[in-house]
């Protein structure tokens, strides 16, 4: 069974031909799907889609990108997070690469949203583009050690990645360690230990090959775990069984057996 942590289901790409979606997605042994949110309505709306689908979870959260149009009430956080198919919150953390001109904001937001993690104990999704020491920083010093997280389609270095993993973080690779010149990726997949990975499609983005150019959907996980497999040496079967793993026990799933 493959387990697809991280997809924007609630993007209009894809929202309008769902059982569609969760259908090829089925068809590809895709048992579970976390949707992400990445502001109000998108996590509210990842909530209704994961109500509807027994295989979908959600995520709530705001994203860096937002910070500069969003006031920094986060109630709203609070009032859904005990729902049972919300499983975390994200998707959050620091963006430099758009923007550099609202850096304290989007610090101020990362740190308020790691303290609510903490105060529900529940796990954070964190994108980090352009960022890494200031995200670190924030991590190592904001999060408890009593909850867990997922650096969302990691990009920086293999030495970095065991700098957040002795943080109690997991390392989730998507579309870009299956394209051809995607040196670093690559690097990271060879180099992690299986125990720490996860793998997504951040659907309806980085759609990996051979459908580069597409709309990506969760059924595409498979050819991310596939790559993996090749680089590290391992069979496909085995990738699949330990992300499979490794992503219930982040989001506190209860795991079917997996043979």
């Amino acid at each position: 069974m493959l387990f697809d942590s991280h997809a924007h289901l609630n993007d209009e790409k894809l929202i309008n031909r769902m059982d569609e979606v969760i259908e090829n997605a089925k068809k590809n042994n895709v048992a579970k799907v976390v949707c992400v949110g990445y502001d109000y309505d998108s996590s509210v709306l990842a909530i209704k889609l994961a109500e509807k689908y027994d295989s979908v979870y959600a995520s709530i959260g705001i994203h860096p990108s937002e910070a500069k149009t969003l006031s920094m009430d986060l109630s709203w956080i609070e009032e859904h997070i005990n729902n049972s198919k919300v499983v975390a919150i994200g998707e959050i953390g620091l963006d430099y690469y758009w923007d550099k001109t609202f850096k304290q904001e989007q610090i101020e937001l990362f740190r308020n949203q790691v303290m609510l993690a903490n105060k529900y104990k529940k796990p954070i999704i964190v994108h980090m583009r352009d960022a890494t020491k200031d995200t670190y920083d924030i991590i190592k010093e904001y999060k408890s050690r009593e909850i867990s997280g997922v650096m969302h389609c990691y990009s920086s270095s293999k030495e970095v990645m065991q700098q957040f993993i002795d943080l109690n973080m997991y390392i989730s690779l998507a579309g870009p360690v299956t394209f051809k010149n995607a040196k670093v990726p690559k690097e990271v997949a060879k180099a992690i230990s299986l125990d720490r990975l996860l793998i997504e499609t951040d659907s309806p983005y980085l759609t990996p090959t051979p459908f580069r150019g597409k709309t990506n959907e969760p059924k595409n996980v498979l050819y991310v775990a596939e790559e993996i497999a090749k680089l590290k040496g391992v069979t496909i079967e085995e990738v699949e069984k330990q992300t499979y793993i490794n992503a219930c026990r982040l989001y506190n799933i209860e795991m079917k057996e997996v043979k």
